[in-house]
């Protein structure tokens, strides 16, 4: 007999055959889900009062009519007006895959454990283990799990600048979006971001990667970047990276690129500081600072969305003084569980590396959208991005055009979403673990069809 109570219970064969039932039940009703569905004319009425009731609630309407049941099957979703649509965004990166079994009975793991949230005071051995999982993965020293990836960058951004104290200047890539806090706001490189927001901290901003004009966007960027620290000598404290800007249009940038930058950074005791909360397992790599090879060079990372749980990992010369992070809630116990879960299943699945499915998955989604490019070239430029991030532009970027075309397109069954400012761009984030060829070639359909029919 165990000394762990913990320990029969969950090994009581009633929980293991309650368990099957549950995921039985769910597979048999999931497996209905086969392919894109219009929404009910029954429906029509009661789902715009629930769509109405919410926006009323939340004080704007939803970006989309998207209300879902609760029910999906790998990369299609049912919503609530009985519409069934492929989802090429994942809730912006956060989906792994819709009403798969693996990831439900992870969760119900979770949920029959003691406390729902688990924090800094209830911590459960589970968190011990994803805490090392994330600490192998990512060859960085410490973790600290936290509730939404703006917390993660205020953490990171606690632990630079504390470090670094006195410098309190920010160094952050154009274009960028970090997060939605009044801190991250004022990082972010977007104006609307920070209407009526007070500036509570001075960033500089160094030239993304010009793929335009490759043979002098490097030297343009170190430029500015060695102006900047003789401008403010011996105060800046830490940069904020992208690898690949997600909001700011899905461009990447050569290795060299970083590289250089980074090695400045490093003559000044800048700390490097990258956040991969879209990036996270969508780059061939667990970490696209693995996948391009600049593990040497950084000091934290952030991970979110696609990982469930939220975390800034960091190495230990930058470990921080007690009392400088601490939450109430650090995740879900579910949500722990199902990190674990998605982490093992891209390197268990073959999803990572050069031959692996993300990268496989990109070849085929970007070969599609090459070819439409050639065959309507004064309606599509691109593709852009990188591993389970692409995107192109239509409409030569016009706004409104864009807007018109992705509104369509969730109408007619695919869910994507703008990117980048002059131009906009159709952006997707693929369901990785639940989506198959077919339904790339399927969504692609509808992606060009519904492209012709904008343009008329």
């Amino acid at each position: 007999m165990s000394d762990l109570l913990a320990k029969t219970f969950f090994n009581d064969l009633r929980l293991k055959k309650a368990k099957q039932l549950l995921l039985d039940a769910l597979q048999e009703h999931s497996s209905k889900i086969v392919c894109v569905k219009p929404s009910s004319s029954r429906l029509k009425t009661s789902y715009k009062k629930l769509l109405d009731q919410f926006a009323k609630k939340r004080g704007a309407p939803l970006w989309y009519p998207y209300l879902s049941t609760g029910l999906g099957n790998g990369a299609l979703i049912e919503l609530a007006d009985g519409s069934i649509k492929y989802d090429f965004i994942s809730g912006i990166g956060v989906h792994w895959s819709h009403s798969k079994p693996s990831l439900i009975s992870a969760s119900i793991d979770g949920a029959l454990q003691d406390v729902i949230m688990q924090g800094n005071l209830q911590q459960n051995v589970r968190s011990l283990e994803l805490s090392q999982l994330l600490t192998k993965i990512s060859g960085m020293d410490h973790v600290v799990v936290s509730t939404s990836g703006a917390m993660a960058a205020e953490n990171a951004l606690k632990i630079a600048l504390q470090k670094n104290h006195p410098k309190q200047r920010i160094l952050a890539f154009s274009n960028c979006f970090i997060g939605r806090t009044i801190t991250l706001a004022n990082i972010t490189d977007k104006a609307a971001n920070r209407v009526g927001l007070p500036s509570v901290i001075d960033v500089d901003y160094i030239p993304f990667y010009d793929h335009n004009k490759p043979e002098t966007s490097l030297k343009h960027s170190l430029c500015v970047l060695k102006k900047y620290l003789e401008r403010y000598p011996n105060q800046h404290s830490v940069m904020c990276m992208e690898l690949i800007q997600g909001e700011g249009g899905y461009y990447k940038a050569p290795k060299e690129f970083f590289i250089s930058l980074m090695e400045e950074l490093k003559k000044h005791n800048i700390i490097i500081m990258i956040d991969e909360i879209q990036t996270f397992g969508r780059s061939g790599s667990y970490f696209a600072y693995q996948e391009f090879g600049l593990q040497d060079y950084v000091d934290i990372v952030t991970i979110g969305k696609l990982s469930q749980v939220c975390a800034t990992l960091f190495k230990k010369e930058i470990n921080p003084k007690p009392g400088l992070i601490s939450q109430t809630f650090t995740s879900s116990s579910a949500a722990i569980e199902t990190s674990i879960k998605i982490i093992n299943e891209l390197k268990d699945d073959s999803y990572l590396g050069k031959n692996g499915k993300i990268h496989e998955y990109h070849h085929i989604f970007k070969t599609l959208l090459e070819g439409l490019a050639i065959e309507y070239p004064h309606l599509v430029e691109g593709p852009y991005g990188y591993g389970g991030m692409i995107a192109f532009t239509p409409f030569k970027g016009d706004k409104d055009k864009v807007l018109i075309f992705l509104k369509e397109l969730f109408i007619n069954g695919v869910i994507g979403f703008i990117a980048g400012r002059n131009p906009v761009r159709a952006r997707f984030l693929l369901p990785l673990g639940g989506i198959t060829k077919e339904d790339i070639y399927k969504g692609f359909e509808i992606i060009k069809k519904t492209l012709i029919n904008t343009s008329k």
